[in-house]
């Protein structure tokens, strides 16, 4: 079965190219057609046999373009790394119905309740914990998707087509699919792909809602419906919420004010609402029973009496009349809420709903009454699916986080004390007199805002957006706004100066602190603030105010950063440092009587917290996951994860199983006495040091990154709304971490996914590592992550990164520290693994990369030729697109590179 998969893969490429080749030829010319295949043949021989006097072809084919030649083959290329992903998407999505079938993916609900069912763990206790389960992936606007919505339209379109002839042999395809194929990838080939203007915020919150438009509310209730069926439980509670951030995330981005949350909670409406009406609009035009031929419950009847619709061609139709009057009072929700008509009108007026429990009980009514009258045809259809979805999405869509750095906190928070004349020094007090300040505030019933005191710009900005979170929740209800993240958070402080602030908005009430419907969540991100995460939850647990939120929730969320804990100490120190304030944080919430939800902050590369998140649930510490998990899903992850509604529902099943597995299969934890945990500490401190070694103590290091990568061209891709740097410094500790983590990839050095690991284990006992991989799931992926991104890295593109450094010293200096390292961690991991490759283990995923790589490396040929024309003085806007070309083509090939 999977050869015959591999052979549809083949299939699929082989038509796609050849197509895209045919439109390169009519549209692009024979000169630009024959170059591409010429380049393509001398890459796909390179890479398979990596002999001298071919790569010597390869770059005499490529050294004296012309800027327009240049552009030509970086377009044809980064679009045939577009189609390839096609093919090998739907080349996973075969391979997983297949293994499915088979019963041999635990990431899927019957393999994951038969893999319960083998440790003695019953449907019962499986029913149980996703009643109460929260498992939300949280849409965020990080810069790392290269792709246009443009492009990813015509890529949806692409694999729709192939998905209506899934039954037939690609290459016996019919002449309908190639030419429908073929306008596809001209309308591509004749398409941007890279933005020609910025992104401003509405821009990034459109992207978002259009995903949960087009595939969330169509995939959650289907995801349920099967669970509850497998379950036997037709009352599941969903447990899967979408989550989001854009609109509302404002740390480090100027841009997210008042406004943009208004707008985007507009936005939301209009989509959630939009799909109501047509869903009832459909629903209408099926249930034509009639009242003379079918049973009607009493309260279906009254719903129809009350109803506006006078139409005497629908008399004798109750459903139809009560479906008139939900659309009418839905199309009046639609006008409230999104200010804004309904693009189909209702037939007449009736009163908007106070919210989505009075539309799900309305939609109730007709389902019972069907039900009651004519049994199990109507338990489970599009009504029931409708029910699910307005459980599930309200009318908010998504729930919205806020975040803020904590540094803006405290400096709102001293304009405010210094207004009222509580305290003119706060930014001076330590922790315990800040501690002080802030919970006798927050118990006193006395605002700190005076309409006659003058306040900084930031100060109004801050209390702006606030009362906007509080006219949000007035509007959308309890489930719009639930948690206010604060990123740098190395103290309870920084916490409490959220809950003041709430206090000013009106939103916690002194009286009743519990009553607080945002709940302040730390976000620690750095090696040292993970390491001092516990004494800063156990301090702020201790604070009557955020004790109260806490308590009256049940719950206390913390989120962990994986992607400046990266930057900041290597890719194994973040994991493990990630890994044991995770087991620190549960020892804190258990102790305040609590239960912990931990907000993972992943990125889409590896050295952002990326891989298979089903694998990465598995891997958490034993009971930090106990049925709640948030997950970030940043950039081109979106895309790849959820563009299509069969790939986002293997996607969702992953994280649904993951996080059931990992709340009740049996495991054991790491006792105090573990000797992992010694060894694991010695590894992580070894690996640190090494990783800053390099990074930040090697003089001209940041010269060397700035001169050895595209991260100057990387800015120009306007690929989001925020800047690449907090600030304006050149410093690698101002660096966003995504473009940290995207000019390595683009190099193909993958430098944050494996630096330091080498290092870390020279000398260790390998025997025992090997075990750990065989035994140990944490250990285990962390090997699996890392091989994957090293299997994308190439040193030897990285030596001709390293030719456009100026200081030639400091080049052979830096690379050769790479180097060395590079092969210290290929021979650790080979030995770690028992393998004679990287990847051999994983088959699967060796041969994806194999087949992508030839047609990724030209682009990073070209990319380099380029930059170094740029850089010498060349100002041709020609060569410019070319170069942002070649990175939005290695980005597409290599998938999660930011």
């Amino acid at each position: 079965m999977i050869q015959a998969a591999d052979d549809r893969l083949r299939e699929e490429i082989r038509l796609l190219g050849g197509l895209l080749g045919e439109v390169i030829r009519d549209e692009g010319g024979q000169a630009l057609f024959d170059r591409v295949e010429a380049v393509r043949q001398a890459s796909v021989a390179w890479h398979r046999d990596g002999a001298d006097h071919e790569a010597q072809t390869l770059e005499g084919l490529l050294k004296d373009l012309d800027a327009g030649e240049a552009a030509g083959l970086a377009h044809g290329f980064a679009l045939f790394s577009l189609l390839a992903n096609i093919a090998e998407d739907r080349a996973g999505q075969r391979r997983a119905r297949a293994q499915t079938s088979a019963g041999e993916r635990p990431d899927t609900p019957e393999g994951a309740l038969r893999r319960l069912a083998e440790a003695g763990v019953g449907r019962e206790a499986a029913r149980d914990l996703l009643d109460g389960a929260l498992i939300s992936p949280v849409l965020t606007a990080h810069p790392s998707e290269v792709r246009r919505k443009s492009v990813i339209d015509r890529i949806t379109a692409i694999g729709d087509l192939l998905d209506d002839y899934d039954r037939e042999s690609v290459a016996d395809a019919p002449d309908r699919l190639n030419s429908g194929l073929m306008r596809q990838i001209l309308i591509l080939w004749a398409t941007r792909l890279v933005r020609a203007q910025g992104l401003v915020v509405q821009d990034e919150i459109d992207t978002a809602v259009s995903f949960m438009q087009r595939v969330f509310l169509k995939v959650v209730p289907e995801q349920l419906a099967d669970w509850r069926r497998l379950l036997d439980a037709p009352e599941l509670k969903p447990f899967l919420k979408v989550g989001a951030w854009v609109g509302g995330d404002r740390d480090g981005n100027p841009n997210v004010d008042a406004s943009t949350l208004r707008a985007a909670f507009r936005t939301q409406a209009r989509a959630v609402l939009g799909f109501y009406l047509e869903a009832v609009h459909a629903l209408g035009g099926e249930l034509s029973l009639s009242g003379d031929l079918a049973r009607v419950s009493p309260a279906l009847q009254a719903l129809a009496d009350a109803s506006g619709d006078a139409s005497p061609h629908r008399a004798d139709e109750p459903y139809r009349r009560a479906l008139s009057q939900i659309y009418a009072r839905l199309a009046a929700t639609h006008l409230e809420l999104a200010d804004a008509a309904p693009p189909r009108p209702a037939g007449f007026e009736a009163p908007a709903y106070e919210g989505p429990e009075a539309l799900e009980a309305d939609l109730r009514l007709l389902r019972d009454s069907l039900v009651q009258g004519h049994g199990a045809a109507f338990a489970d259809d599009g009504l029931s699916r409708l029910i699910a979805a307005v459980q599930a999405f309200g009318f908010h869509l998504a729930t919205l986080d806020l975040r803020q750095n904590a540094d803006v906190h405290e400096r709102v928070v001293a304009d405010l004390l210094k207004g009222a004349g509580v305290a003119d020094d706060y930014l001076d007090l330590n922790e315990d007199a800040r501690v002080a300040v802030l919970e006798a505030e927050l118990a006193s019933p006395r605002p700190l805002f005076s309409a006659y005191a003058d306040y900084d710009a930031e100060t109004l900005k801050e209390r702006e957006i606030l009362a906007a979170a509080a006219e949000a929740l007035a509007r959308f209800g309890p489930q719009a706004i639930r948690t206010h993240i604060v990123s740098k958070t190395d103290a309870a402080s920084d916490l409490l100066e959220v809950y003041l602030l709430l206090k000013e908005a009106g939103l916690f009430d002194p009286a009743d602190p519990g009553a607080c419907p945002i709940q302040a969540a730390p976000l620690f991100e750095t090696i040292e603030d993970l390491h001092a995460s516990r004494p800063t939850l156990e301090r702020l647990l201790a604070q009557p105010s955020a004790g109260a939120v806490a308590r009256a929730r049940g719950v206390q969320e913390v989120m962990i950063g994986y992607s400046d804990s990266n930057k900041d100490g290597s890719y194994l120190t973040s994991g493990w440092s990630l890994h044991q304030a995770s087991r620190a944080l549960l020892e804190v919430t258990e102790a305040a009587g609590v239960r912990l939800q931990l907000f993972h902050g992943r990125g889409g590369a590896v050295g952002r917290g990326g891989g298979s998140a089903f694998s990465g649930i598995l891997a958490q510490p034993r009971g930090t996951v106990s049925g709640r998990i948030r997950i970030t899903e940043q950039g081109e992850v979106i895309a790849n994860k959820y563009g299509e509604p069969a790939v986002a529902r293997l996607n969702l099943d992953a994280l649904a199983c993951g996080t059931l597995l990992a709340s009740l299969e049996p495991r054991p934890g790491l006792a105090p006495d573990d000797d992992r945990l010694t060894l694991m500490d010695d590894l992580s401190e070894r690996s640190r040091a090494a990783y800053r070694a390099l990074v930040y103590d090697t003089p001209g290091f940041v010269d060397y990154f700035r001169a050895a990568t595209p991260i100057a061209e990387i800015a120009e891709l306007k690929i989001g709304s925020r800047p690449a740097s907090r600030t304006s410094s050149t410093r690698i500790e101002d660096l966003r971490a995504i473009p940290w983590v995207f000019s390595w990839a683009q190099s193909r050095v993958m430098l944050p996914g494996w630096f330091g690991f080498g290092s870390a284990v020279q000398g260790a006992d390998m025997a025992r590592l090997a075990g750990l991989n065989r035994d140990w799931p944490f250990f285990r992926t962390l090997i699996q992550n890392m091989e994957m991104v090293m299997a994308k890295a190439d040193m030897t593109l990285a030596e001709r990164y390293a030719g456009l450094v100026p200081d030639r010293a400091l080049a052979d200096r830096v690379l050769g520290e790479i180097r060395a390292e590079w092969d210290r961690t290929h021979a650790a991991v080979l030995a770690i693994t028992g393998e004679d490759r990287l990847l051999g283990g994983q088959p699967e995923l060796e041969q994806l990369i194999q087949l992508r790589m030839p047609y990724v490396e030209p682009l990073n040929h070209v990319q380099v030729e380029l930059i170094g024309r740029r850089r010498a003085g060349d100002d041709d806007p020609q060569v410019r697109d070319a170069i942002l070309l070649t990175i939005n083509g290695v980005a597409a090939g290599l998938r999660n590179s930011g």
